[in-house]
């Protein structure tokens, strides 16, 4: 960093703080400062869970949404359908989709989307699995749930590509959401809506 606080101790936890997204030098002293004005107990149990949540949370062996065990809740829920497979980008979506509830199925997350500018092409994601998925596990639906985006509507495209020599049926979301918004920032209502109004998913 290039401001020093007249505390070593200090300046580095500064820096650390600022290199979480969206927290910058000014939001990293205020938070830090904070934490020193606070009981010790504070700063400890923060520091606990963090590191507890950094070694023990895993990704779920079948849909790699993060979960305490080989397999996440959802997947082993058996109030949930599993015939029907929502694909999203990242864990975020699964969050923001499960806080409409309005899809009761599971889920598929990907770790990303193609974006060849970016250096990001089809093996670095869980194509495959998914793939792998359709063929073993009796999926029926395929809902494909990425950002609108360019990139989302390449991978889109790409999954429809390599689902095609199977029977399962590949639907989208309703375009109520705006063409380049993120998931994470749709209001729940209209996303659960666009769940709901999912149509068949079309090549062109």
């Amino acid at each position: 960093m290039n401001q020093s606080y007249n505390s070593t101790l200090l300046d580095n936890a500064v820096e650390q703080l600022s290199k979480l997204p969206g927290i910058g030098g000014k939001t990293a002293l205020r938070l830090a400062l904070f934490l020193l004005r606070e009981d010790e107990e504070v700063a400890v149990s923060l520091g606990e869970s963090l590191i507890a949540m950094r070694k023990n949370i895993q990704y779920c062996h079948k849909c790699h949404n993060i979960s305490e065990n080989e397999t996440c809740e959802i997947c082993s829920n058996p109030r949930r359908d599993p015939s029907v497979v929502c694909v999203v980008e990242s864990v975020k979506d699964v969050l923001t989709i499960e806080a409409t509830r309005e899809f009761h199925g599971l889920y598929h997350v990907l770790g990303g989307v193609i974006s060849p500018l970016d250096g990001v092409s089809p093996s670095d994601l869980e194509i495959d699995s998914l793939v792998e998925r359709v063929k073993t596990e009796g999926i029926k639906e395929i809902i494909l749930a990425l950002n609108p985006t360019i990139e989302g509507d390449t991978t889109n495209f790409y999954i429809f590509r390599r689902l095609a020599d199977t029977d399962v049926s590949i639907s989208i979301l309703a375009r109520g959401i705006s063409i380049g918004n993120e998931l994470e920032y749709t209001d729940e209502l209209t996303l659960g809506r666009s769940i709901l109004n999912r149509v068949p998913f079309q090549k062109n």
